[in-house]
C-alpha cells in the first residue's frame, strides 16, 4: 500500500484538530473538536489532557475517512501545539498528577514579581523574560502545590512535558520522552546559545533534571506509534514544532526578516533572525525557531494574549453577536466619529510590556456608543496590540519588517486584516493555507522522511490567497495611534502602581 499522507495532530488552546495531507500539501482530510476550558479560580485556566488524548483517536479516524484513506497509507505524523501549557504524569501510568496548567495561566505572578531582580540574567540565558506565561515556573508550582509531587519527581518517577511531549509519549506507548528545540525553548529552562537544558535555569526553578523529556531537532525521528487502538504500530513521529514556529516554517518563512503573525486565541508574531540569537532591547522574545537539522536557528517573537479571545469574548460574555464573523458586520455599522479604545488586556498584557494583572479597560464611553463602536474598537484592539510587536522589531533587528504574512482564524475578517495593514503601513499577505500551524508540522515531517528534498521545495506550496495594502492616510492613522499609546500608558501605570 502507498504511503501517500502525512497526518498533523493540531493541539491548540481550545480545540483540537487532525488534518491528513497528501504529497502536494493538499489537506484532503480534517476534523475538529472544542474541549472545555477550566477557571478554578480569576486567572487561573486549566485543560483536561484525558480529554484532549481521548480527541485525538476520534478525529484521526474521522480525518482518515474523510480522506477516503487508511491508516496504512500514512507515511509520517506530525504535531503542533499549544506551546507553554504544561503537563507532569506518572512514568508507570502515564496519568498526569494534576489537569495542564495552560499558558494563559497567571497563578505564578507572585513568583515571577518576587524574582524580577533575577529577569535579566534570566533572559540572558533563555531568551525569555520571567513571566507567568511560560511552562517552567508552573512546572515549578506543580512540584511545590501538589502533594507528594516533589518527593515523585526527585525519585524519577515523574516525567514533564509541554503537549506534543504527551502525545509523543501516549502515542509510543510510552517509549519516548521527547520535544524538539521549539517547544522546549519556551519553557524558561533551555539554554538559549546551547539548545540544551540549562542547569542554572534548572536550579532557579527547583526543577528535577530527570523529569526534562530529550530534546531533538523540529524535523527527524521522534519515536514510532505503538499500542494505540486507532492506529497501526510503527508509524513514525517526525515533524514536531509549537504552533508559531511551525506556522513560521508552514508559511515558508525560513529567511532573516521574514514575518508572519498568527490570529488565534492571541496573537502571535515571528521574525526569522537566522543562525545567531539577537538579544531584544524592547523586550521581545529571543526564541528558537524550528530547524530541520542540529544547527539552532532563531527568531524574535511577540506575544499578544487576547486576539480572537476578545471577539469570543463579545460573542460567549456580552452576547452581541451570536457568530464570530458577525463582528465584521456590527463593526461596519460604527460610528466614524468614534474615540472609543478597547484595549484587550483581558489575561494581562503580553510583549511588549508584560503586565501580567492588566485587566481589560474601554476608554471614551459616551451616551452614543454602542455594540457596533465596541465591535470596531475590539478589531482595532487586536491590529494595535500586533502594531506594538512590530514597531518593537523596527529597534531591534536591522532592516525591520516590509511585509508580514498572516494565518489564523480571525484573518479570514477582510476588516481586520485591512484594519492591520493601515496600522502598519505595510503589505498584509494572507496565505492560502489558512492555517499554517498544521501545514508547518506536516512540512517538517515530510522533510524527514523524504517526502520532499528540502525547504526550497516547499516555497511553491504555500501560496498567497490576498494580499492588503494600507490604505489609511497618515493623519488618521497618526491619531489612532495616539490614542491607542496613551490608553496603553494609561493601563499600564494603573497597574502597576502600589494601588492598581
Amino acid at each position: 500500500m502507498t504511503k501517500q499522507y502525512i497526518l498533523t495532530i493540531d493541539q491548540g488552546t481550545t480545540s483540537t484538530r487532525v488534518v491528513v495531507f497528501d504529497t502536494q500539501a493538499r489537506a484532503v482530510g480534517s476534523a475538529q473538536q472544542e474541549f472545555t476550558q477550566h477557571y478554578p479560580k480569576p486567572g487561573w485556566v486549566e485543560h483536561d489532557t484525558e480529554e484532549i488524548w481521548s480527541a485525538v483517536g476520534r478525529l484521526t479516524r474521522t480525518a482518515l475517512q474523510q480522506a477516503n484513506g487508511s491508516a496504512g497509507q500514512l507515511a509520517a505524523i506530525g504535531i503542533t501545539n499549544q506551546r507553554e501549557t504544561t503537563v507532569l504524569w506518572e512514568r508507570q501510568t502515564g496519568k498526569p498528577v494534576h489537569r495542564a496548567i495552560v499558558w494563559q495561566d497567571r497563578r505564578t505572578a507572585d513568583f515571577c514579581a518576587a524574582n524580577k531582580s533575577r529577569e535579566p540574567w534570566v533572559q540572558e540565558r533563555s531568551g525569555l523574560v520571567l513571566d507567568p506565561y511560560f511552562s517552567g515556573t508552573k512546572l515549578r508550582w506543580l512540584l511545590e502545590n501538589v502533594a507528594g509531587v516533589r518527593q515523585q519527581a526527585e525519585a524519577g518517577k515523574l516525567a514533564f512535558g509541554t503537549i506534543d511531549t504527551f502525545l509523543i509519549w501516549r502515542l509510543t506507548g510510552g517509549q519516548r520522552h521527547a520535544t524538539d528545540v521549539s517547544n522546549a525553548s519556551r519553557t524558561l529552562l533551555l539554554n538559549l546559545k546551547t539548545a540544551a537544558w540549562d542547569d542554572e535555569l534548572s536550579k532557579f526553578l527547583s526543577v528535577p533534571r530527570g523529569v526534562l523529556p530529550d530534546v531533538l531537532p523540529s524535523s527527524g525521528e521522534f519515536g514510532r506509534t505503538h499500542g494505540l487502538d486507532f492506529l497501526p504500530d510503527g508509524i513514525p513521529i517526525t515533524g514536531v514544532a509549537g504552533d508559531q514556529q511551525a506556522s513560521l516554517f508552514g508559511q515558508c518563512c525560513f529567511s532573516p526578516g521574514d514575518a508572519k503573525c498568527t490570529y488565534g486565541t492571541g496573537a502571535f508574531m515571528l521574525v526569522h533572525t537566522g543562525f545567531e540569537p539577537i538579544a531584544s532591547k524592547t523586550r521581545l522574545l529571543t526564541t528558537l525557531a524550528a530547524t530541520t537539522d542540529a544547527r539552532p536557528q532563531y527568531a524574535l517573537e511577540g506575544s499578544v494574549f487576547i486576539a480572537g479571545a476578545a471577539i469570543q469574548w463579545l460573542r460567549d460574555g456580552l452576547k452581541i453577536i451570536d457568530a464570530a464573523p458577525k463582528v465584521n458586520e456590527l463593526a461596519a455599522a460604527s460610528s466614524a466619529d468614534s474615540q472609543l479604545v478597547f484595549v484587550p488586556g483581558l489575561v494581562g498584557l503580553g510583549a511588549p510590556h508584560w503586565i501580567p494583572g492588566a485587566q481589560g479597560t474601554i476608554f471614551g464611553i459616551t451616551r452614543s456608543t454602542t455594540a457596533a463602536e465596541l465591535a470596531q474598537a475590539t478589531l482595532e484592539g487586536i491590529a494595535l496590540q500586533v502594531h506594538d510587536l512590530i514597531d518593537a522589531v523596527q529597534h531591534d533587528f536591522p532592516g525591520g519588517v516590509r511585509r508580514m504574512r498572516v494565518d489564523g482564524g480571525a484573518v479570514r475578517s477582510d476588516r481586520l486584516m485591512q484594519l492591520q495593514a493601515d496600522v502598519l503601513g505595510i503589505p498584509i499577505e494572507r496565505v492560502a493555507q489558512s492555517e499554517s500551524t498544521a501545514l508547518g508540522a506536516a512540512f517538517l515531517a515530510g522533510l524527514a522522511i523524504g517526502v520532499w528534498p528540502n525547504a526550497s521545495a516547499l516555497t511553491g506550496l504555500a501560496g498567497v490567497e490576498r494580499t492588503f495594502l494600507p490604505a489609511m492616510s497618515d493623519a488618521p492613522r497618526q491619531a489612532m495611534l495616539d490614542r491607542w499609546m496613551k490608553a496603553v500608558r494609561t493601563v499600564v501605570r494603573h497597574y502597576t502602581s502600589s494601588g492598581g
